[in-house]
């Protein structure tokens, strides 16, 4: 678990804070006791970002890894979703 700030003790702190993320610590920095931002290093940062696609390309990548008619997956790719009229309502 990162180790926790409020916003003004780590201004007053923050060369340590920048050298303890240099190092590969994390800080939480809080207001008013909640969290709203994470101290982390340049290379935690790039390892956390890398790679990132969007969920459409993500979908593109793995359409193009696989043959979904390979898969046999029968009708499920035709029939994934639950066409029933669903539940009665009492709206009284």
């Amino acid at each position: 678990m990162p180790r926790a700030y409020s916003i003004a003790e780590a201004r007053d702190q923050l060369p340590s804070l920048v050298h303890d993320a240099e190092q590969g610590g994390r800080v939480s920095l809080t207001r008013r006791g909640k969290p709203v931002a994470v101290l982390i290093s340049v290379s935690e940062y790039d390892r956390l970002t890398a790679g990132r696609t969007d969920f459409l390309g993500a979908l593109a990548d793995f359409r193009a890894r696989n043959n979904l008619a390979e898969l046999d997956l029968g009708h499920a790719l035709d029939d994934t979703r639950d066409r029933s009229p669903g539940r009665e309502v009492d709206w009284g």
